[in-house]
This record gives structure tokens, C-alpha cells and sequence, in this order.
């Protein structure tokens, strides 16, 4: 599989997430998130880290401000882009310690935040751009959260958000890429 493939699968794949009404946007993203608090790896993580949504994205703001009263502690990456990382905060809430940052994304507010540790994580909530059933995923090409994952202590749960229209047959993959443990759409809770 070349760049180019991947290039071409993700054109056609976030075409079809924009594609969605606005208003189906936020009906499926409210359904994304009820499934995801009844999954058993969110009510057992203690700490979860989640991903600000961008664009067109399962929306995850009320996610996250649900997770803050289910009593998680909410972790929230900030990207780094000199050295190339995801830094993670921790924060507490959503109006005083998210800002705009890297391409318009809401990040942590370094001054009112605590920085914490990948180690730190039971559970990742992962964003991107198409998934297929055995939980491979393409995400926007900068290689973030793949670096991320590498640091993370065993048995972190690492479960997507995704459209039903970002599930395709097959995403092209290396042997080094990490698979999700599961894809949580509106319509259903893919196990890979």
C-alpha cells in the first residue's frame, strides 16, 4: 500500500464524514458517546484520555464534560508540533481549561492544567479518519497518536469514535501500527 492509497482512502473518507448533516452530526455523536459510557473498559478507567473533537469528528465536548461527572479523571492532548508529540493534561473543566490551539483544535491551558503521563491512562479515546472491523486505523497522517500509544503502560484499553460511514472494508496498515481494541459507532460496538 503507497502514501498515495492511504492519501486517496482518506480524501473519500472524511468527504463522507462532511457529507453528514450537521444536525445527524450531533444526533450519532450522542449515541457514539451513551454507547461508550456503557462499555465496560470506561467504567472501570479511572482515568480516560479524550480527544477534543475538530471539524467534522464524533463531537466528544458533552463526552467529556459527562466524564468529568462520572468521576474520571480527564486527560486531553495538546499537540506539541517542535517535538513532534502529543503532551497530555489533565483537566477539570471544559469552559476554563480548553482554548483554541494547533488549527483552530481546543487544547489544555497549560497554566491551569496539570501535566500528566501516558502511564497515567487506562483508557484511550482515539479519534481519526476511517476504521475496518478488525481495528485497524487510519488516522490524519502525522503520526501523533501512533507515537502516544508506544508510551503507554500495558493493558490501556484504546477504543475509537467513529461514523458508521467511516467503517470501510479493510485500512491499509503496517506492522507497526497499533489496532483499537474496539470502534464505537452510532449504530454499533465493532469488536476487533
Amino acid at each position: 500500500m503507497t502514501a498515495r492509497d492511504k492519501a486517496a482512502i482518506r480524501h473519500e473518507l472524511l468527504a463522507r464524514r462532511d457529507a453528514l448533516t450537521q444536525d445527524d452530526r450531533h444526533a450519532a455523536s450522542d449515541t457514539v458517546s451513551d454507547r461508550l459510557r456503557g462499555e465496560g473498559e470506561y467504567k472501570a478507567a479511572k482515568a480516560v484520555l479524550l480527544y477534543v473533537s475538530f471539524r467534522s469528528e464524533v463531537g466528544t465536548r458533552g463526552l467529556i464534560e459527562a466524564a468529568l461527572k462520572d468521576g474520571k479523571t480527564v486527560i486531553v492532548p495538546k499537540v506539541d508540533r517542535k517535538a513532534h508529540r502529543l503532551k497530555l493534561f489533565e483537566i477539570k473543566d471544559v469552559t476554563r481549561d480548553l482554548e483554541a490551539g494547533y488549527m483552530g483544535i481546543y487544547e489544555p491551558v497549560e497554566h491551569t492544567t496539570r501535566l500528566a503521563g501516558p502511564k497515567e491512562v487506562d483508557l484511550v479515546v482515539l479519534p481519526g479518519v476511517g476504521f475496518d472491523e478488525a481495528g485497524r486505523r487510519l488516522g490524519y497522517g502525522g503520526g501523533y497518536y501512533d507515537r502516544l500509544l508506544e508510551e503507554l503502560k500495558p493493558g490501556a484499553g484504546l477504543i475509537a469514535l467513529a461514523f458508521e460511514a467511516q467503517i470501510v472494508e479493510e485500512i491499509p496498515a503496517e506492522p507497526h501500527d497499533k489496532r483499537v481494541g474496539k470502534v464505537v459507532t452510532e449504530k454499533r460496538t465493532i469488536k476487533a
